[in-house]
């Protein structure tokens, strides 16, 4: 999948822009507050509805402006094209694709798959858990169609589960801890099933930015895994009501990466930390495109901030030949290095919210 033509109007201080993409490697660059920024920020809210600056639309949204439009026109890996497109105004939000209303977000992030990689994706491996877990099930998402209902469901129980919890409402707590854990253990099971795969990838992918020490990789299911779900929550039933929810699930799960049998955010240095974490993304798009040939988008935000020239240089040597779409971004062409050995690709100079070819 990639963007052939991009429309944003209203996001930040762009009020209309519209770009051809190259389908391999686009390089954004300008100076900060320019815009640049907010081009890479339009796509994502395209593909997630949602900023990843922003928790609130609102601050968005162009001062001058009611709501923001981001639309597309893109390719599929299948050869077939799709027309994207999202308005927002803080409070709703309107999904369109192929000119027909669309009622869930997940309907965007199916045909625009994402990977962002910005200065706080770093922190991937020094965050809570719950950063990792949004990982891991974007790749799960991504990966078997079938995991977003079971997920959706086990939510459900689970909300139902803590409701009963808070008021002390026994009666009904068997039923709900029958559909908790029927629909946690398959949410596990979908989790195991794509790390097993992922891992494979991902080795390979570390140690081309990486030589270090034996990496391991494992899900941490968010309950005793020696155990079955509904045994555990029978033993934890008395804590649960003590404090009034859920303390074992897969919404505890987490990923745990270690270097030679040690954390690796305890262990290596920071700047080997931040390859892996890279690795980790790459591996994401790199097993999408394995599985289903749909390699989507990705997303890199201040490309010099974070990498050494070498690395970076590596990076880009490695996208190259991945043969995804990039869009990229840094404050001077410069930063960018050498880029005679990529192909094909576009560069794009950002000045107070408009943007030119170069």
């Amino acid at each position: 999948m990639s963007l052939l033509k991009l429309d944003i109007y209203h996001v930040r201080n762009i009020q209309k822009l519209s770009i051809a993409p190259s389908p391999t490697i686009n390089f954004i660059f300008g100076e900060n507050a320019s815009g640049k920024s907010s081009i890479l920020e339009s796509i994502y809210i395209l593909g997630r509805a949602k900023s990843f600056r922003s928790a609130s639309i609102k601050s968005v949204i162009n001062v001058e402006q009611q709501n923001l439009i981001v639309s597309a026109q893109t390719v599929q890996a299948n050869g077939g094209n799709l027309h994207l497109g999202i308005q927002l105004d803080g409070k709703s939000f309107e999904i369109r694709i192929n000119q027909e209303s669309k009622q869930q977000r997940s309907d965007l992030a199916y045909a625009l798959p994402l990977q962002l990689i910005h200065p706080k994706s770093y922190e991937l491996l020094d965050a809570g858990a719950q950063t990792r877990r949004e990982f891991l099930d974007w790749g799960v998402f991504n990966d078997d169609e079938n995991f977003l209902g079971a997920w959706r469901k086990f939510k459900k129980a689970l909300a139902q589960r803590n409701s009963l919890l808070k008021t002390k409402r026994l009666e009904q707590l068997y039923v709900w801890d029958k559909e908790l854990a029927y629909y946690g253990t398959i949410v596990n099971g979908y989790r195991q099933h794509y790390l097993e795969k992922f891992k494979v990838v991902f080795m390979g992918i570390a140690e081309q930015f990486l030589d270090i020490g034996s990496i391991e990789l494992t899900l941490l299911s968010g309950w005793d895994s020696s155990k079955e779900l509904p045994h555990v929550l029978i033993h934890d039933l008395e804590k649960d009501l003590r404090y009034g929810f859920t303390h074992s699930g897969p919404h505890r799960g987490d990923i745990q990466l270690q270097v030679d049998n040690r954390l690796a955010k305890d262990f290596v240095s920071r700047s080997q930390l931040k390859l892996l974490v890279l690795s980790l993304k790459l591996a994401q798009v790199q097993l999408l495109a394995d599985e289903h040939r749909d390699i989507g988008c990705i997303l890199i935000d201040d490309f010099s901030a974070e990498l050494d020239i070498n690395n970076r240089s590596k990076l880009l040597k490695f996208l190259s030949a991945m043969g995804c779409q990039v869009f990229v971004t840094a404050t001077e062409l410069a930063d960018f290095g050498d880029l005679s050995q990529v192909k094909n690709y576009k560069v794009f100079h950002v000045e107070h919210g408009n943007i030119k070819q170069v």
